[in-house]
Order: structure tokens, then C-alpha cells, then sequence
């Protein structure tokens, strides 16, 4: 079994910046890509960002582009969202989660195909 722990939500005022950490535990799998994803009140989940295991190749939601970045620490089995210039529209629970299939860079941002899922982190930008 994979475990998937998230850390470092909370409660930012508008502008403010933080860091979610996702560490990777358990049984050892192949690892193609792992992925940000959130859930507003009343939303569907929505893709925030990706990242190649492998290459370090990374790909973002317009929503989110230039504002957040996704990084991997492969010796600590550990990914990164760094958030900065939050807005209240960011508010929402974030889930990271890990895939072993390949796909192109635009399709990482379909949930389906993640094979494993964090519990969530709640993360609230107040304006």
C-alpha cells in the first residue's frame, strides 16, 4: 500500500504565500507524475499542477500559472506546491496525488488515472 500525507494548509490573509508538502510512503512503485488537485465547497475537484517524476517536467492550470510551482525532492519521496500571491478564490482543500501511468503533459491533469490520493489539506486565503 502507498500512503500519500500531506502537510502545511491553513489560514493566509489575500497575498499571502504557503507551502504544501506531500510525502510519499509505503510500497515502492513505479512513479510517472504526481499532481496537485483541489476541492472548493460546492466544485468539482480541479487540477492545480504537475510534475514528471523523471524529468522534473511541470505543467499548471491558467488559474494558477506564474502564482504557483510544483517541485520534487526524489531522495525524500516528497513533492512541493509553493504558493505565493494567494487570493480568496484559492480557498479550497488540496490533494496530492500520484500516478504510474505515463501521459503526455497535458494529460496529467486528469484525475482519473491517479492511482493515489492524499487526505486533503485545507488551505483559506481571507480577503
Amino acid at each position: 500500500q502507498v500512503q500519500l500525507v500531506e502537510s502545511g494548509g491553513g489560514l493566509v490573509q489575500a497575498g499571502g504565500s504557503l507551502r504544501l508538502s506531500c510525502a510519499a510512503s509505503g510500497r515502492t512503485f513505479s512513479r510517472h507524475a504526481m499532481g496537485w488537485f483541489r476541492q472548493a465547497p460546492g466544485k468539482e475537484r480541479e487540477f492545480v499542477a504537475a510534475i514528471r517524476w523523471s524529468t522534473g517536467s511541470t505543467y499548471y492550470a491558467d488559474s494558477v500559472k506564474g502564482r504557483f510551482t510544483i517541485s520534487r525532492d526524489n531522495a525524500k519521496n516528497t513533492v512541493y506546491l509553493q504558493m505565493n500571491s494567494l487570493k480568496p478564490e484559492d480557498t479550497a482543500v488540496y490533494y496530492c496525488a500520484a500516478r504510474s501511468t505515463f501521459a503526455t503533459i497535458q494529460a496529467l491533469s486528469d484525475a482519473n488515472p491517479y492511482d493515489y490520493w492524499g487526505q486533503g489539506t485545507q488551505v483559506t486565503a481571507s480577503s
